[in-house]
């Protein structure tokens, strides 16, 4: 395994890792251009982060895909469940509550979308989240986590996680703001578990249960269910046409996530990167212990 302490062997890694994903995403973006905006864009990080991380743990750690934290066991679902349970709830408390006030109400769309297109999207929004976090959450990210430890490692990936989202349509910066604390929550995510299923639980559940109440999400508009969310309230708490994650509301949303994420009954995986062995060893799964 790599010399982890060595600045230099680090900037390396970390810098292979970022020049593979460019010129992956460059030739997946031009193969796959023609699926369409989101389908094509979707799936061009989703493989180009797949192919990366493959190859970056080939070249300096000997290791399978799976040792990013995609082992799968009993402990992986009860963490995706976890994950998924706390996206939507945290996206139904985002939303229901101006439901219930009044602040916003529903409306049935001209044309509703087919039960093909729900099934569509899901797959799609699924496919992201798992790239993202591969991409974001995956080789470059633990090895940082494991030399530099979790106060160097979670805000600057955070960060530059909303500003690659600053090309969305309508995005603000109260908007990036808010991506930047789910960068945040979804780096403590693997942090408390090291294991890659719990931030993509998250993050799928937050990602599908917006549009399901007929918001835009992060700037998108996503027609599924045949009816959409109109507010009567201001974009401090609507988001504007970047959707809700451009809201107050969904500021404080995120601090209750933390508090979710910090009290639930997680488990803890074994991480060969974020949590070096102290001698070479091959990379294998190992019985989770207790968080």
């Amino acid at each position: 395994m790599a010399t982890r302490k060595d600045p230099l062997r680090i900037a390396i890694s970390v810098g292979v890792y970022v020049v593979l994903y460019i010129a992956a995403q460059i030739v997946l973006f031009w193969v796959l251009g023609m699926a369409g905006q989101l389908a094509g864009v979707t799936l061009t990080v989703f493989l180009a982060a797949v192919f990366t991380n493959w190859l970056a743990l080939r070249i300096y750690e000997d290791c399978p895909l799976a040792a990013l934290g995609l082992w799968w066991n009993r402990v992986s679902a009860s963490n995706l469940a976890l994950g998924l349970l706390g996206g939507i709830g945290a996206a139904c408390l985002v939303l229901a509550p101006p439901l219930l006030t009044g602040a916003a109400h529903l409306v049935h769309v001209p044309q509703p979308p087919s039960g093909g297109t729900l099934v569509f999207v899901m797959i799609v929004l699924a496919t992201g989240a798992v790239g993202e976090e591969l991409l974001f959450r995956g080789y470059a990210f633990q090895v940082l986590l494991g030399a530099f430890g979790p106060f160097a490692t979670l805000l600057p990936v955070a960060i530059i996680f909303a500003l690659l989202h600053g090309g969305n349509p309508n995005a603000t910066w109260f908007g990036l703001a808010n991506t930047a604390g789910f960068g945040l929550l979804f780096g403590y995510a693997f942090l408390r578990t090291r294991d890659l299923w719990l931030p993509i639980g998250l993050h799928f559940g937050w990602n599908f249960t917006l549009p399901l109440f007929g918001v835009n999400l992060s700037g998108l508009r996503m027609e599924i269910t045949g009816h959409e969310m109109v507010w009567t309230a201001g974009k401090l708490w609507s988001g504007g046409e970047y959707g809700p994650e451009a809201s107050l509301l969904t500021s404080l949303v995120i601090i209750v996530l933390f508090v979710y994420v910090w009290k639930a009954p997680l488990r803890r995986q074994s991480s060969p990167l974020a949590d070096p062995p102290v001698e070479s060893t091959v990379c294998e799964p190992s019985p989770p212990s207790p968080s």
